[in-house]
C-alpha cells in the first residue's frame, strides 16, 4: 500500500486516508459502504486502492448514463449490489421556461446555496427545456422542500423516475494519441491545444486552467491518469491512459477531448 500511495499527489492523501477508513469499515463490519458522490480522479483513486484487496469489489452510479459524478459501493465479494444500493434521486426541475434559460451553473450555485456539500449531489443536466439533477437520498427531501428559486426565478422541484426520460449528455469526447516530452501542465496544454509553452504556461498562470475543478497556477504541475483539466475558452481535456513510452523515451498519451459547443 505504501507503495500504491507514492504515487498519489500530497493533497491527495486526506482522500487516501479516508478511502482506507472506508476499506477497514467494510472489512470489520463484513457489509457494503456507500460513499458520497465522486469525481473521476476520486474513483480513479479509489480503484487503485481497493483493486489491491482481494476479498473487496466495488461498483458506482450516478443514474445518468456517463455521469461524471458517482456514488460509489465498496462490499465484500459475497455481496450482490443492485440499483437501490446506490440510493439517488433524481430531480426534474418545472419553471417558466418561456421567460428564462437556466444553466448549469445557475442550478450547482443554488445548491450550494442552501449549504448542500457538494458531495451530496451528482451530475446536472440542462437542455433548452429541461433541468434534471441527482441527489444522496438522505438529502432529497431537503431539497425539495427548500430549493424555491434559482437567482429572481421561481421554481418547483418534482421527483423523476429513473423509467422517465434521462436526459443524455449532450458532450461528445473525443479520443486523441499524442506523445509528450512530459506529464507537466504546460506540455500538455501546449500539445493538445498545439500553443507554444510560453502561450499555455500565460494561461496556467493567468488563472484559467483547472485540473480536477481547483485552479492550477504551476506550470510544471504534474498531470496523472484520471485528471480533468478545464481550460477557459478551450473546453475540458481527460487524461485517459499513459500508453509506456517511444524509443525516443517521450511518453504515448491517450486523452479525451471535449470542445465547446456553439
Amino acid at each position: 500500500m505504501e507503495h500504491l500511495i507514492q504515487h498519489f499527489r500530497k493533497e491527495e492523501q486526506p482522500f487516501i486516508e479516508q478511502v482506507v477508513n472506508w476499506v477497514r469499515e467494510v472489512e470489520d463490519r463484513y457489509a457494503p459502504k456507500l460513499t458520497d458522490f465522486l469525481d473521476p480522479r476520486q474513483r480513479f483513486i479509489v480503484n487503485s486502492i481497493i483493486g489491491q484487496y482481494d476479498t473487496l469489489q466495488m461498483a458506482s452510479g450516478g443514474l445518468f448514463n456517463a455521469a461524471e459524478r458517482q456514488r460509489m459501493l465498496i462490499y465484500p465479494t459475497y455481496y450482490e449490489p443492485v440499483e437501490e444500493d446506490f440510493q439517488l434521486t433524481v430531480f426534474t426541475i418545472q419553471y417558466p421556461i418561456k421567460f428564462v434559460q437556466l444553466r448549469h451553473p445557475d442550478v450547482l450555485g443554488a445548491l450550494l446555496s442552501l449549504g448542500l456539500n457538494r458531495g451530496k449531489f451528482g451530475d446536472i443536466r440542462v437542455d433548452e427545456h429541461h433541468v434534471q439533477f441527482v441527489v444522496a437520498n438522505e438529502i432529497a427531501e431537503y431539497v425539495r422542500l427548500h430549493l424555491t428559486g434559482i437567482g429572481k426565478v421561481k421554481v418547483h422541484v418534482e421527483s423523476m423516475k429513473e423509467t422517465e426520460l434521462l436526459l443524455e449528455n449532450e458532450e461528445e469526447w473525443l479520443e486523441e494519441s499524442h506523445t509528450v516530452s512530459s506529464m507537466r501542465l504546460d506540455v500538455i496544454i501546449a500539445t493538445i491545444l498545439k500553443v507554444s509553452r510560453q502561450k499555455a504556461q500565460a494561461l496556467i498562470t493567468g488563472n484559467k486552467v483547472r485540473v480536477n475543478w481547483t485552479e492550477r497556477d504551476t506550470v510544471a504541475f504534474e498531470l496523472q491518469e484520471g485528471d480533468i483539466l478545464s481550460i477557459r475558452g478551450s473546453g475540458r481535456v481527460k487524461i485517459l491512459m499513459t500508453e509506456g513510452r517511444t524509443k525516443k523515451d517521450k511518453i504515448r498519451l491517450q486523452v479525451g477531448r471535449l470542445t465547446q459547443k456553439g
